[in-house]
This record gives structure tokens, sequence and C-alpha cells, in this order.
């Protein structure tokens, strides 16, 4: 509670200026008037909440230290940069609009602010941006400072340890935060989570070293003598003192630092801001920090949609709302584990957002969360299915595009029995660019020996999981993020006939080609133009991107004057390209309508709805599309005076 004498700080802070103008006795309360700020926002729009309630206190020491937009702030995801656009003069309603159409991203984003110095919505991308900003300015001969923050779950990702072997290589100045709250969306996995909390609870480590360094430094030529004692520990088996791994890389090592210690925070970022060597400094953070119900629940509460502020519970579906495909896919992989023990689900690091977590629960010997390393889930599935395993791959469609090389390099070219599910195919609206499962079928269509499909709903998609466990090569599904359709799920799964499309409703002037989610809106299409147009209007369910129905698609060609194809992907290199194509190799020259989405990258926005209609894509934008398709090629007779 603020009082008269306690007026509000957060609605003073208009640019990081005014923090650094703050008193180092004002800064507690600034720091619960951030939390507040974005409790009370993410429990109206949803959220990463977790992440930005742990870095409160450090987003604020490092505004204190330095000065953005001149130096350089990376933050890896950036899904935990609330609290610095709120310091950077993105409060007020900006920032309660976050998530939504014109509010704030709920990442990072170089076109919404200058103090946003690189934008980012995957793991693992910091610190190799910031090694090529810090060589950026070496090169031009500048004095800014860059800093990387990477969680502790981004140094499981390759690309974050290839970065790191290359840090002393390219400059000698660059600090790196790591950010350790032992969580990435799930609970941290593997040899480097282990060794970070060795890290943590070694409270001498520190100790020693800096006493040895203080001892060198005191005597004649001591800093030439600490030099080469650091040097030499580098490069030794640690015979005396042990190393941290990042000194291996020629880091300097800080740490552990508690994260919610502010002048301990400033103290220590002061300190490497003067480091003429590269520095890390290890950073312990609590996720959830200040709000009991995501300190209980952190892996709920890093990403959420809209919740109780008080209770911390999420707001309940409406009653009768059909379950997500995530979890008809999780119960379905559950029953098709018991059944056949060869079968196995991989996840990197999202068990509940692909449904996972019920494999987990029910069959843990058939379940493998590999950490943020998208690469290896693939990797290691291709290995798995040499021997027998029969591996699921459950990952964001987003995600996936992480992993193209070993999808083409180990799988597809050995033609080795994978199952990929790509959750989040589509639009993923609140979270934007980033996270749009928009681009997949563009990369998957052209790998040989690739079987690629997409349910028209939950019962469906049932069926093609159950198909691709008897397929002798890779095979792909899509599907949205959310609620299903509705459709109950048969006792017992079909096997789908490879390739073969579903006619739905037939029709003699135009022929809808739907793929997925879209064949609902294919039907009320049909039925609108025939209610006010009197056209004669089919369907098609495609379910088979690679291979593609042609002979029902030629057979349309033939006779049908309009074929229209639609699809929740973009337009370049998706389902309508795959029609062109096959039309083409065919040389039939049928009319082709393709409805997608555009040759741009989608905002983020409130909804799906409202995207859509942003972008051509809402039931009137389509119906009037295809309806000035038809009238072009078949224009009203023009009438004549008696």
């Amino acid at each position: 509670m603020h009082t008269a004498a306690s007026p509000r700080l957060l609605p003073t802070i208009r640019s990081p200026r005014e923090v650094k103008a703050l008193s180092a006795e004002q800064l507690p309360q600034l720091a619960r008037e951030i939390r507040e700020e974005i409790i009370a926002v993410t429990a109206k729009n949803g959220g990463h909440v977790g992440p930005n309630l742990g870095v409160v206190e450090l987003t604020i020491a490092l505004h204190r230290v330095f000065s953005t937009p001149e130096d350089q702030l990376v933050f890896d995801v950036s899904h935990q940069g609330y609290v610095h656009k709120l310091l950077t003069g993105r409060g007020g309603a900006f920032f309660q609009g976050l998530r939504q159409t014109d509010g704030a991203s709920g990442f990072l984003c170089r076109a919404e602010s200058p103090h946003d110095s690189f934008g980012a919505g995957h793991a693992g991308t910091a610190l190799s941006a910031a090694l090529g900003m810090a060589t950026a300015r070496d090169l031009h001969g500048s004095g800014e400072h860059v800093v990387a923050v990477c969680g502790d779950a981004a140094f499981t990702c390759g690309i974050t340890l290839e970065a790191l072997n290359n840090v002393v290589s390219s400059t000698k100045r660059l600090i790196v935060i790591l950010n350790d709250n032992e969580w990435s969306i799930a609970r941290n996995v593997g040899a480097i989570s282990r060794y970070l909390n060795r890290l943590s609870t070694s409270p001498t480590y520190n100790k020693v070293h800096h006493d040895l360094e203080r001892f060198f430094t005191s005597l004649p030529g001591g800093q030439e003598m600490n030099r080469l004692w650091v040097k030499w520990k580098r490069e030794t088996k640690d015979f005396f003192v042990e190393s941290s791994l990042f000194e291996k890389f020629g880091l300097r090592y800080l740490g552990p630092i508690d994260g919610h210690n502010l002048d301990e925070l400033v103290k220590n970022l002061e300190f490497a801001k003067h480091s003429d060597t590269p520095i890390i400094l290890h950073v312990l953070t609590k996720k959830g920090q200040g709000f009991d119900a995501a300190l209980a629940h952190p892996e709920k509460f890093h990403g959420l949609g809209a919740f109780d502020p008080l209770t911390g519970e999420s707001k309940k579906p409406a009653p009768g709302t059909p379950p997500n495909y995530q979890d008809v896919f999780g119960q379905a992989l559950v029953r098709f584990a018991k059944a056949r023990p060869a079968v196995v689900g991989i996840t990197a690091a999202m068990p509940p957002g692909t449904g996972l977590n019920h494999l987990a629960a029910e069959c843990p010997r058939q379940f493998f969360d590999v950490g943020i390393a998208e690469e290896h889930a693939v990797l290691f599935a291709a290995g798995l299915a040499t021997k027998g395993v029969r591996p699921v791959v459950a990952i964001y469609s987003t995600f996936l595009q992480r992993a193209v090389d070993p999808i083409i390099h180990d799988v597809a070219l050995q033609n080795l029995p994978v199952t990929f599910c790509l959750d989040r195919a589509g639009l993923s609206p609140n979270d934007g660019p980033t996270h749009h499962g928009l681009f997949d079928l563009a990369f998957l269509r052209s790998v040989p020996n690739a079987t690629v499909m997409q349910p028209k709903d939950e019962d469906e998609l049932v069926d093609m999981l159950h198909t691709s466990l008897h397929l002798d090569g890779p095979s792909f599904l899509r599907y949205p993020r959310g609620a299903g359709a509705g459709v109950p799920i048969k006792a017992q799964p079909a096997l789908l006939p490879i390739g073969q499309a579903e006619v739905l409703r037939e029709g003699s002037n135009i022929m809808i080609w739907a793929l997925g989610g879209m064949v609902a809106d294919a039907l009320r299409l049909a039925d609108r133009l025939a209610a006010e147009e009197g056209l004669s209007v089919g369907v098609v369910n495609a379910r088979f991107v690679k291979p593609l129905d042609r002979a029902l698609l030629l057979s349309h060609a033939a006779c049908i004057p309009l074929l229209v194809t639609l699809e929740d992907h973009v337009l370049a290199g998706g389902f309508g390209s795959a029609v062109l194509e096959a039309l083409q190799d065919a040389d039939c020259p049928a009319a082709v309508e393709r409805l997608g989405w555009p040759d741009k990258f989608v905002e983020h926005g409130s909804s799906v709805a409202v995207l859509r209609a942003a972008h051509g894509l809402g039931p009137d934008e389509l119906h009037r599309r295809i309806l000035d398709r038809w009238r072009n090629r078949h224009p009203a007779p023009v009438e004549t005076g008696a």
C-alpha cells in the first residue's frame, strides 16, 4: 500500500535516467511496484510471469550500472524482458496492452525500442549475438559495454557452447550474466545443470580464488604473478584449486551472487564493467520471486494465460470446451506406448507444452527430456530408430526450425522411422513472430522420404499418430495451438491410406482444398457461397501435404472451374504451392486461388481472429477473395436495351 508520504515511483520512470537518479533506499520500493505491475498485467493478458519476477533486481541493477541504448543489453530468449520494458519508457497503457494488438510485445524487439539491441524469442541466441556486437565495437574502436543475460538453460543449447568457445579469440571485453534459477520451462536436466548446482552450493569456491588473487597482487610484481597463476590454473588439471568450467574457456568467473540483493548486484556489475578480460557473473535468482503462487509452481508460471492475481488460479475454460490438441496427442501417445514398449517420447524442455507430461507420468522409462537442445533431440531420435525403437519427437513448429539439418541429414536421408509432432503449427497470437508456426511446410515439403500431414480435428490427429507409428520412414504431424474441434475420439484409431484426401462435400463450381483447422472454415465458406451466391462449392480435407492426392486433384481440375487452397501457413512454399506444382507437372492449366498467410512476419495480436482479419484471412475477407476470383472468370452477362 502506498501512502501520500511514499508516492508511486514506477509512473515516474520514463527512461533509465530516472532509475539512476533514485536513491539506493528507493530501489526496493521500485522493485515491489514493478512486481505488482507485472502480476496485474499478466493476470489479465497472460504471459511469462515467473521469469520476469525473478529478474526484477537484476534488471534494475543493470540499468543503474550501464546506460542503454549506448550500452547493449542482450537478453537470451527475452521473455524475461518485461522489467527492461518498464524501465525504458514502455510503461503505462502500452505495457498494460502486453501481448495484445497494438500493445507491447512479449519479447524484445528492435523495432519497438532503441533500448532493445537484439530481438529474440528462442533460447541460446544471446551469447553469440553479444559476442558479435562486442567484436564489432572493437573493430570500430568505440567504448560501449555489451552484456549478455543468459538463463542457465541457455547453456544446454549447442549454439551457446559454440559461442563460449569463441569468446576469448574474439574480444577482451564482454560481460555475461548467468541467471541461474534451475529452470528453463521445466526443471533443467543434464550434466550442466548438475554442475551449476555444485557451483552455487559451494560457498568456498569464490573465497579461495579471491583470497589467492589478493595474495598475489599484494606482492611485488603481483599483477603479473596473478595473470600467470590464472593462466596456469586454466591449463592444468586444477591440482590445488579447481577452476570453473567457464575459466577453462577463458572467462573470469565471479559468483555465486544473490540475484535479489541490489547492493551486491551493483557492486559486482561495477567490477565487471571495468574488467579487462571477459567475465561471467553467476547470479542466483528465484523464478517467481515476490508471488507465492509462482514460487510454488514455477513450471506453470513460466508462461500461462489469464489468472487470478490473488490466488494464482488459472481462469477456467468455459464448460464444454474441448481438450487442447497437445493433451489429446499426449494421452494418445500414452495409450500407444503402453501397447508398444518400443514407442518413446522425446521433448526439448517442454513436457507440459507438448503434452508429453502425460507420458512422463504414466510411462517414465519411455520418456526423455533432453533440455533446450532441439538438434540433439532429432539426432538422439535417429540413433534410437536404428535400434528398433519408435521415437516420437514433440517440438513446437517454431522450434523445429532449429533442427532442419539433422531432419534432412540424419533422419530423412537414412529413411528412419521417426515421428515428429509439431504443436503450435499456425499462429501463437500473443507471442508473435518468433513463435508463429508458419514455415514448417516450406522446409519439410522438399525433403525426400518425408510424409507430411495435418488433421482436421482431434480424432483425426489420433488416427495420424497411429498411422505414423506404422510407417517405415519419417513422418510429420502438424496441428494448432489450443482447443480441438470437439469431435469424439474413436475407441480404435484408423490406419489412414497414405496420400489420400477426404472429400467432405461435392461441388460443381468451386472446390476448396483445405488443410487442418481450415477445413471448418472451408465448410462455412461453402455454405455461405451457396446461400448468398447460389454457387455449388465442394470441400476436400487434404490431410496429406506430402504425398499429395494427385489423382483426386487432377480429376477436380478437369471438371471444376475454380480450385481454392486454404492453409494456416505462409503461401510461399506451402500447401497451395504443392497444388500448383502438381498441376504444372501434369500440364493442367486449372484456375487456382491460394489463400494463406502473406510473405511477411506476422505481428503479435490479441487473438487468431484479429490477426486473420488483419491479413485477409477473416471469414468476410476469404468470402470476398473467392467471390472476386469467381466473378473475374465468370462475369455476369451485360444487360442490353430492347
